[in-house]
């Protein structure tokens, strides 16, 4: 038979009575399967914002208030998965500003500020952080080799939760770079639509089920999404997984792709842009197939989807096009253009110019030319996706529009973990800044997968648990310091105790 010993740590609960907010020491104590609080002393109240102790403790005094619960949890993340010992020398230091990109992003010359305000020197035991030592910190992702980095650390989250890798979602984005003297920085097309800032290119791969970040590269910003992709094929190699399938968008997609991919033995499915070899195919096929015949119909979700299947080949790979057609979204193509065409004539009778693309529905006498509108319609609505597996045409759909996963993940990177802009001007900074980044989404990934119970969003939790302070007292008589993190209400234990219950133990 084997006992478990569960130790209670005593901390400070807040409680109102007739109006007032009165403090007490208080212990948790494992009983029958669940935390209950136990009622140790009465140590004072609370009046206009200030701590009056009582008589008892009055040589008590309240030393600092340090930032806690949220730095516990992704402390807790990090350490299940070996991330400070992996990252080597500079871990702590780098997990300092990984912990910061998920809470209050400050720039590295205002870390040390945001830092003495946490609780992440006894976190981390970390005795002070210097600018000097954050950079050092900085400058030693580059010494190492990422691929290699990413793949341990990847693996080691592997190890932890079992991760579904049978699918790959992979995509690019870029964003814009402060100052000129960073050689990845290239002037080329922000997806953002900042105009005259140079730009790096940043490829992702994310677990298609869980949304886990599997691997990232940075590129210069002039490189094509494709050959980013073919460079990612490369690299992945060294996963050494089977079987797998690669879910991307059309910017991608390309012969020499399709055929590396087929050499590592992996499948695709993938969107095009409708060249006029597949316009061509898609107006046959309208003419002789009826697309909204109830058995091409595909529900997902609340958007309905007609399609029809043909085979098709690129370059040697042999798959299956997959014709798409999107009633709702031909009705919202047509009414956009009409929009457009209806204000460029008014523009074009006041003698003003109208928006690029839009003069082939003119004549030059300004006359609107009907059959151009209706021959562009034809195709509003339609799109194609290619595949080299065996997936239904409701399985073509729903997987390949589970790709959203990546945009979120840059949405996330790009926001909550702050990527965007970048300010460090030196090559080696780029690659770190991005990097924390990196692992900054990587720790809000496993907690959204940690919160799947609750329906909780990182964010979100990481939010309820701000208030959840340590408080740092001393007796000015004795001598002695103490303690106490402040009483967690109930959406902060369902938190702590949904991530893992042994975190309550440290509350």
């Amino acid at each position: 038979m084997i006992f478990f010993t569960w130790k209670s740590m005593s901390f400070i609960k807040r409680f109102k009575k007739n109006g007032k907010t009165y403090l007490a020491e208080v212990e948790s104590q494992w009983i029958d399967g669940k935390v209950k609080t136990k009622y140790i002393k009465y140590l004072g109240k609370e009046a206009d914002g200030k701590t009056i102790l009582s008589s008892s403790v009055s040589n008590t005094t309240i030393e600092s208030i340090k930032l806690f619960g949220p730095l516990l949890l992704l402390n807790h993340l990090a350490k299940e998965i070996s991330l400070s010992e992996t990252l080597g020398e500079y871990g702590d230091e780098i997990l300092s500003m990984v912990y910061a990109h998920c809470l209050d992003y400050k720039s590295i010359n205002r870390m040390q500020t945001w830092f003495e305000r946490t609780d992440l020197n006894m976190i981390l035991d970390i005795n002070g952080l210097t600018e000097a030592r954050l950079l050092s910190a900085l400058d030693s992702l580059e010494n190492k080799n990422p691929e290699l980095l990413q793949k341990e650390i990847f693996e080691n989250v592997q190890k932890i939760y079992r991760l579904n890798i049978e699918g790959l979602i992979y995509d690019v984005t870029n964003t814009y770079l402060f100052g000129k003297k960073c050689s990845l920085a290239k002037h080329g097309k922000s997806k953002e639509g900042r105009k005259g800032k140079p730009i790096i290119q940043i490829g992702l791969g994310v677990t298609q089920k869980e949304g886990i970040p599997v691997f990232h590269k940075v590129y210069d910003g002039n490189i094509h999404d494709s050959r980013t992709f073919q460079d990612a094929i490369t690299y992945f190699k060294e996963y050494r997984i089977k079987d797998g399938i690669f879910v991307f968008d059309r910017g991608i997609t390309s012969k020499t792709a399709q055929i590396q991919i087929k050499k590592i033995k992996w499948k695709v499915l993938c969107s095009f842009s409708l060249t006029n070899r597949l316009k061509k195919i898609i107006k046959t096929a309208i003419k002789r197939k009826k697309f909204l015949d109830i058995q091409n119909r595909v529900r997902i979700n609340k958007t309905t989807f007609h399609v029809i299947q043909t085979k098709y080949k690129i370059g040697s790979v042999n798959g299956k096009l997959a014709i798409c057609f999107n009633d709702q979204k031909k009705l919202d193509l047509r009414d956009s253009l009409h929009d457009e065409i209806t204000h460029a004539k008014l523009l074009l009778s006041k003698g003003k110019k109208i928006k690029p693309g839009l003069e082939k529905y003119f004549s030059e006498s300004g006359k609107l030319l009907t059959e151009k509108i209706i021959d562009e319609e034809k195709l509003h609505g339609y799109f194609c996706l290619f595949t080299t597996t065996e997936l239904t045409s409701e399985q073509m759909i729903k997987y390949y529009f589970d790709k959203d996963l990546v945009e979120k993940a840059f949405q996330s990177i790009k926001g909550i973990v702050r990527l965007r802009p970048i300010r460090h001007w030196l090559y080696n900074r780029v690659i770190g800044h991005v990097f924390i980044c990196y692992l900054s989404y990587l720790l809000l990934s496993i907690l959204q997968l940690r919160l799947k119970k609750i329906n909780l969003s990182p964010l979100k939790a990481l939010q309820e648990l701000d208030s959840l302070y340590k408080i740092y007292m001393k007796d000015s008589k004795k001598g002695f310091e103490m303690t106490r993190v402040v009483a967690m209400n109930k959406m902060q234990e369902k938190i702590l105790k949904t991530v893992d219950k042994k975190l309550l133990l440290e509350t």
